[in-house]
């Protein structure tokens, strides 16, 4: 599988974010997207998950089997920067809610209970309002979502960045398990954070899309060449 984005564009106004952007995911990847703050990650995302509409270009879904698809906000899970929850739920009853429409995606024999255990949200705040909730309790519930439901192509806008050590590592050993069957995208300006976690790394830098050669990772130089290559950004 394969996710294929061709001469996506976005402007506003006079700002020119994304400038012509091409590039193809493969499945059992961890793509991390890196760029300065600004540079037009966030923007990207929405342009895929169909939370804005892109002035130019489209992306597309490629199956196994060959058949190209355009991508259908349906086949996207959108793990937002700021978490976007029912606050007048608690979290045992959104975890519920959203298991019984998700019902074909859950592991077996799972129940709410388990869900929230892995992340390690306690009997006495799970039955509490998610208005009450941390941010990274919120965002604990977010990713929750993102592994239940489980849609081919995943996006993750600084997902982990609120939560504690040992959450934040539980879910790193998730996502790369759940590698294999998925198109992972990953936004974060915290350079060790990507090189940590994923597979290939891709800088957003003046509107396009380059990647860089993993092998470099570990050179003593490479931490100096990214931050040198985001600071030539120009400052449109």
């Amino acid at each position: 599988m394969q996710l294929e984005i061709k001469n996506i564009e976005k402007s506003f106004g006079s700002k020119n974010v994304l400038s012509g952007i091409n590039f193809t995911f493969e499945q059992g990847k961890i793509y991390g997207l890196l760029g300065r703050n600004g540079a037009g990650k966030t923007t990207l995302f929405n342009c895929l998950s169909g939370e804005m509409e892109p002035d130019n270009g489209q992306a597309f879904l490629i199956g196994e089997d060959g058949h190209k698809a355009v991508l259908a906000p349906e086949k996207i899970g959108y793990v937002y920067a700021t978490p976007v929850l029912p606050e007048f739920l608690t979290g045992y009853e959104f975890i519920k809610f959203y298991m019984d429409i998700n019902k074909e995606h859950l592991l077996p024999g799972k129940t709410a209970d388990d869900y929230l255990e892995l992340v390690q949200i306690n009997q006495d705040d799970r039955h509490r309002l998610i208005k009450g909730y941390s941010y990274g309790m919120k965002n604990k519930l977010q990713m929750l979502c993102f592994l239940i439901s489980k849609p081919p192509v995943m996006l993750l806008d600084e997902p982990l960045t609120s939560l504690d050590v040992v959450v934040a590592l539980e879910m790193k050993k998730l996502l790369r398990e759940m590698k294999q069957d998925h198109i992972l995208l990953f936004s974060t300006h915290i350079l060790q954070l990507a090189t940590d976690l994923c597979d290939e790394i891709v800088l957003l830098n003046n509107g396009t899309l380059e990647q860089i050669d993993h092998s470099m990772i570990h050179e003593p130089t490479f931490e100096e060449n990214i931050i040198s290559l985001l600071k030539d950004e120009s400052k449109s």
